[in-house]
């Protein structure tokens, strides 16, 4: 077994490993058996965990959707290029001046293919550029072929309508939303040619509501045992509406109908000879969905359909949106064969960002030096080995006016440590914007993630010297993530 280390930046194209993201949606870090769920049946993610390494500390880059995937394929923190909230919040959308993993890799010589939930740019249906105003697709991100829907998916998740494949709108297309993107991931490695590597995303719709799963998937979750058994599930403290309990199954029969399509790509490696040289990564985009509860919505709004979430992130705090652990920390499961031993088990941190540093390292492509990069190269991480240690990472809010009272504006970790941060209140008279452009955290908490991974302790009033050392640490950080996606909101505004 060659060490992970080796430079890969000599080897020619048919050396260099295929890579596969599977980036599933709303995910929790507690929703899967390998995770300890005591109810969800996921064997084939368990399995696939025994053959290469389980991350116990892995995050998403962002607490919902748009940001985080966007983190993903640039190694940037969202906000850096303007991703305050989810696609056309704020006008944003990933911009053509971002450069992405497939753009990174073409020149290297791999193919690249995306499918699943985009969320990062309104696909253009007709396929015709209409300027360079116009919101770049996944194939003018570096994407040679790709099919792929805009938003949730709210058609679905079954006979998905609102389905693209390379520019042309396919109409209805049959089939459950996690296997159809499945089945076109299979059908384009099929077509791929043997001394060629590839970089391939799949992005499935499940288990973001809505949540529809055949009954073969959920009846198995409809009786007594399951019924006790969720009583003792945890929900990040977040408080849940009652009398929903009725829809617990839909939710556990689509993270079930996630794991069977994932054991279909996972057979389909293994059978095509592709298992030793693919580094597969599983990993969800952000924490668990929440149902609508009065602190979200102060009794004005409701939503029936996110009734039906019942993910968990554990023992965390907090769900989708927070900032607090429940946010984002997230399943993160690595398998690599050839270079990774199985049945790992690393506690080091990981972040969404660092995926992308990764793939360039294991690749032999030098990163942009244009412009600032996050991530970091963790196969150290990967076998479990000490790695940056010392290196602050940092998590910021949804920028929405529904934000929950209860929720923090930004979390930074340093090494055992998790720092909360809390702006002032926003005046009614000032815009989320300028609130944003021109506030600073003034509130602090404190936690040590290792022995409190719950966040129930807040230990800040007992290291008066250890706060003076985060805080302006936090602050700096923030500041000069803040501005440069000032600067991007500005530059691109001065261009329309």
């Amino acid at each position: 077994m060659q060490s992970l280390s080796t430079s890969a930046s000599a080897a020619s194209p048919s050396d260099k490993p295929n890579v596969i993201i599977f980036l599933v949606d709303d995910l929790g870090y507690g929703d899967l058996g390998c995770y300890g769920n005591p109810i969800i049946k996921t064997p084939n993610i368990d399995r696939f965990a025994t053959e290469g390494v389980r991350l116990t500390d892995c995050h998403s880059a962002a607490t919902v959707c748009s940001p985080s995937r966007a983190a993903l394929l640039t190694g940037r923190n969202p906000y850096r290029s303007g991703f305050y909230d989810i696609l056309g919040s704020f006008n944003c959308y990933l911009q053509r001046r971002e450069i992405t993993l497939p753009e990174m890799l073409k020149p290297v010589g791999y193919s690249t293919c995306f499918v699943g939930k985009w969320h990062l740019s309104q696909i253009n249906n007709n396929g015709k550029n209409n300027g360079a105003n116009s919101q770049p697709s996944p194939g003018e991100q570096g994407f040679d072929h790709w099919l792929a829907t805009s938003l949730n998916a709210f058609e679905g998740p079954r006979n998905v309508k609102k389905f693209v494949r390379n520019g042309i709108p396919l109409g209805a297309v049959n089939g459950s939303y996690c296997e159809v993107i499945v089945k076109e991931a299979c059908d384009w490695i099929s077509l791929q040619k043997k001394d060629q590597p590839f970089f391939l995303e799949i992005c499935p719709h499940e288990p973001h509501t809505p949540i529809d799963p055949p009954e073969e998937y959920s009846e198995p979750y409809q009786n007594a045992t399951v019924d006790s058994l969720e009583k003792s599930i945890q929900y990040g403290g977040v408080p849940r509406p009652s009398g929903i309990a009725k829809h617990k199954d839909k939710y556990y029969g689509t993270v079930a109908q996630l794991d069977h399509a994932f054991g279909q790509l996972i057979k389909f490696l293994d059978v095509n000879g592709l298992r030793n040289n693919t580094l597969v990564i599983f990993t969800s985009d952000n924490g668990p969905e929440s149902p609508v509860n009065f602190d979200e919505s102060r009794g004005m709004w409701t939503d029936t359909i996110r009734d039906q979430c019942f993910g968990t992130p554990g023992l965390l705090r907090g769900m989708k949106r927070f900032t607090y652990e429940g946010g984002h920390r997230v399943p993160g499961i690595v398998r690599w064969p050839s270079k990774i031993p199985a049945g790992i088990v690393s506690d080091k941190l990981v972040n969404g960002t660092d995926f992308f540093s990764t793939i360039c390292t294991i690749t032999g492509i030098k990163q942009p030096d244009d412009r600032a990069i996050d991530g970091k190269n963790i196969l150290p991480a990967l076998l479990n080995r000490p790695h940056h240690k010392s290196r602050p990472v940092i998590w910021l809010l949804q920028l929405n006016e529904d934000m929950y009272s209860k929720m923090a504006d930004m979390s930074m970790r340093y090494r055992e440590y998790t720092l909360i941060g809390r702006m002032p209140v926003k005046a009614d008279s000032v815009s989320l914007l300028n609130w944003m452009y021109n506030s600073l955290p003034e509130k602090f908490e404190l936690y040590n993630i290792v022995k409190d991974p719950g966040q129930q302790f807040d230990i800040a009033d007992r290291h008066p010297r250890l706060l003076k050392k985060l805080i302006p640490m936090m602050t700096k950080m923030w500041i000069n993530i803040r501005d440069e996606g000032k600067m991007s909101a500005a530059a691109f505004k001065a261009k329309k």
